[in-house]
């Protein structure tokens, strides 16, 4: 029943990303109507700012979760929180691993969540290989039912790239197809040193089930995250404010002026000044 709430939800609420919806909702369910999945569920997010990616993450959450992320079920990983120190990423090593094992065999129905991989140090995402795999048994438990996402900025330029060839060659956003971005989004992140997945195991082994694309947001897309945000804030729908939120982000490329550079991330501080 959730999984139609969480589709229409999807549906009515993220501006802008077919790909998006169509890639979470068909993860979700086949992990979801398999009372015994071979492996975790592993879906890896990528775009630029402000395109849904902490959004749709908490979305899920907030359907699987009775609590959603007060839930503790839910374990939420900042690198710049929880591993800020390069020096120290044998010892996080140690402790994440630890942390991942005990909060699994409490509940094998556990969400992880690693927010700007772009920003790990590279090599300690590879302490988690063991519970993303598809084996029976790791440490003497099923890990099998539990769900990772990855979040990152890296291979949003790339995203934005394609998805403006395409649009100079006329082809519309719907048309875009998973296809036409994975090779960029691979490239970007997954042989970039800077990376946290740089010469990951979980890319080499193949770990993650599902790439999630984000692709950069159009004037109109900015329009409608500004309609729902004065919606929520309870504020009244006036359309001069809703173009004039919109005007005033800044969009790129420089002669075309076709996506925001923010995606919708500053929308709300800047509703304030009409207010």
């Amino acid at each position: 029943h959730f999984v139609s709430g969480l589709e229409f939800d999807l549906a009515t609420n993220l501006v802008g990303q077919p790909l998006v919806r169509q890639q979470v909702m068909k993860g979700l369910r086949e992990f979801l109507e398999n009372p015994n999945p071979g492996k975790p569920l592993v879906m890896s997010f990528h775009g630029s700012t402000g395109t849904g990616k902490t959004y749709v993450s908490s979305m899920l959450i907030r359907y699987l979760f009775q609590k959603g992320l007060q839930s503790p079920y839910v374990h939420h990983f900042s690198p710049i929180v929880h591993f800020p120190h390069a020096e120290l990423i044998e010892q996080y090593k140690e402790s994440l691993k630890r942390w991942i094992q005990g909060n699994l065999t409490i509940c094998g129905r556990s969400a992880f969540l690693f927010d700007e991989m772009d920003k790990m140090h590279p090599g300690l995402i590879d302490v988690i290989i063991p519970f993303l795999g598809p084996s029976w048994v790791v440490y003497g438990t099923n890990y099998r039912k539990a769900i990772f996402i990855f979040i990152s900025n890296a291979g949003g330029e790339q995203i934005n790239n394609v998805t403006l060839a395409l649009w100079r060659a006329r082809k519309d956003r719907e048309e875009i197809s998973l296809q036409d971005l994975e090779p960029a989004i691979s490239k970007a992140v997954f042989e970039n040193p800077q990376s946290g997945f740089w010469k990951s195991g979980i890319i080499n082994e193949h770990l993650i089930d599902f790439v999630v694309p984000f692709l950069p947001l159009k004037h109109h897309h900015v329009k409608q995250c500004v309609i729902s945000e004065l919606v929520q804030q309870g504020l009244e729908v006036r359309l001069g404010v809703v173009q004039e939120v919109a005007d005033s982000i800044p969009y790129f490329p420089e002669e075309e002026k076709l996506f925001s550079s923010t995606g919708c991330k500053t929308v709300a501080s800047r509703i304030s000044f009409f207010f």
